[in-house]
Formats: C-alpha cells, structure tokens, sequence
C-alpha cells in the first residue's frame, strides 16, 4: 500500500493545455530544500474525486465551504469553515460539497522543515499524531487568523526574494503552531514522570511499526512482552504504567491500534483478509478474523462489504 505522492498529487490536480485553473508545483522549487506549495481551493475544481488514502507529505487545509472530511476510520466531518491537517500516516479523503470550493491548503514535506533546526520534529508534535484527529470547524476569528497565515504564504511563494524559502519556511512553522494552539481537544502534553516516560515510549515504538505498506514482512512486535523486552522493563512494570498513564493495559492499546490498521487495510486496500491477517502479525486467518470480530461486533468480510456499499 504505497502512500501517494507529490507526482501524483500534481497529475491529478494540474491542468490540461485547455485548462485555465489547477495547482503546479512552484517552478522554482528546486532552488530550496525540499517542497512547499499553497494554492486556493478554488483552483481545485478540475481535479478528480479525491481517493481514501495515505499521502507521502503534510497537508493544512481551511475550507470556508461546505465539505466532507473522511480521516482514518472516524466518522465524516461535515462543515463549513473546516481546518484540517493531514500526516503521512493516516488516509483521509476531503470532498467539496460545492461546485467552487473556498479557501486555502498549503502541502510539504519533512524536507522542507530540516533546515529550521528549530529541535523539533514535525511527526513529533501532538496534533500531528494518529490518534489526534486533527478536523474541526473553525470560527470566524480563527479562520481570519488562519487566512492570513495563507495569504503571506500566497504572497511570498510568487516573490522574488532571494531568501523566500526561508520565510515560507518560518510561516509555515507559525501556521503549524497556530493551529495546534486552536485545536480544541486538549494536545498532550511532554511530561517527565517514569511511569509517563515509558508510556510515550511505549507508544512511539507502537506507532513506528505503522502504517503497514506491505503484507510482508508480519509486525515484528506483536504482544505485551515483546513491547517490554525491546524497552528493556519487566512486563508487568510496562502493564502497570500504561495502566497508571493512560487507563488502559498494554493489551487494549495494541488490541485498539490493531484493529484501527485493521479497518484501514480492509477499507483502503484490495488485499485478502489472508494478507491483512499476515500483515499484522496474526498465525491464521481465523485467528485474525476472532480478533476482529471481538472488537467490531463484525467479520473482516462483512466489515469490507458494508464500506464498499456505503461508497
């Protein structure tokens, strides 16, 4: 399951030779590190429906109009004055739900930012987490502060300053803060406890095998005393600060996270529930399918069938 690219990006979003609108990649990109763009939505309109699934780059949208936002297995969002960001490890889907869609999106990837050597790392920041659902509707004030971001952005891209790179590079920092101070679900936080500091260790390591692009090779970490062994605690000193730090045992957190790739795979991919099962570490595929069924209430088959009824 190779995630899209840029490429693809711009070959579905660029115009033909009779086209009079659509987003190009900026001709002088190759001059910095690299790539950043931002256009307006409303250039958008000749592309083709847009596919479920995972990006090799960052996004930030703010929509003004109506749309529909599809992001990993949550339920759609739909809403006018939409800001949403999107990571390479989770597929979404956005679909205008009016003819000329309003706003602005800027994309990027984690080239673009090394050079900031700010010490952080983008992937690292809470908003920017699988499980951090970064959609929500924006007022009216912060999609005026958001816009503005944007409109430097616009502005800047097209300039001829010699160090605009940089500049776009310090706005797009200043947008990526702006809109992780105006996410309204609380964003975790850095915390230095023993118990909390092995919980975000724990969950690092959990994430790093994520999102799976292939059936093969399995997950290498698959049970509670595998996560342990390769933190280097006891298993049940791991259990016992997952449980303090997160209200839950190490078992429901991988059981959770296993069947969230589960239900991607299933939605996004062609693969067999064979192949899905052998991805994620599973001996057989009634093994898998018991797991699956204990957690969704459905089969991995039924679950696939109703996702591609409702499409």
């Amino acid at each position: 399951m190779k995630p899209d690219s840029l490429a693809d990006f711009y070959a579905a979003c660029a115009p033909n030779a009779e086209a009079v609108t659509g987003v190009l990649p900026p001709p002088d990109m190759t001059q910095g590190v690299g790539h950043f763009n931002v256009f307006s939505l409303a250039d958008l309109p000749q592309a083709p429906p847009m596919p479920f699934t995972r990006r090799a780059y960052h996004k930030i949208t703010l929509c003004r109009s109506r749309s529909q936002v599809e992001y990993a297995d949550r339920d759609p969002h739909c809403a006018s004055n939409t800001l949403f960001l999107v990571t390479p490890r989770v597929p979404y889907r956005w679909l205008p739900l009016t003819e000329t869609p309003q706003g602005y999106s800027c994309l990027f990837d984690d080239a673009f930012l090394l050079p900031a050597r700010a010490g952080i790392v983008v992937a690292e920041l809470p908003i920017f987490q699988p499980e951090a659902y970064p959609v929500w509707e924006a007022t009216e004030a912060e999609c005026a502060a958001v816009e503005a971001i944007f409109h430097k952005m616009a502005h800047e891209l097209t300039s001829g300053y010699a160090y605009k790179h940089d500049l776009l590079r310090t706005y797009l920092w200043e947008l990526i803060h702006l809109v992780q101070k105006l996410q309204p679900a609380p964003a975790r936080l850095n915390t230095h406890s023993a118990a909390e500091r092995v919980a975000a260790q724990f969950a690092d390591l959990l994430e790093r095998q994520f999102p799976r692009q292939s059936p093969q090779p399995p997950l290498s970490l698959r049970t509670a005393a595998d996560y342990a062994t390769q933190l280097a605690v006891h298993v049940n000193h791991l259990n016992r600060v997952l449980k303090e730090a997160t209200g839950h045992t190490t078992t429901t957190l991988l059981s959770q996270r296993l069947t969230q790739e589960a239900k991607l795979l299933l939605r996004q991919t062609s693969w067999s529930i064979s192949e899905v099962a052998d991805s994620l570490g599973f001996a057989d595929v009634a093994h898998f399918c018991t797991f699956f069924k204990r957690h969704t209430t459905q089969t991995p088959g039924d679950f696939r069938s109703s996702v591609v009824f409702e499409i």
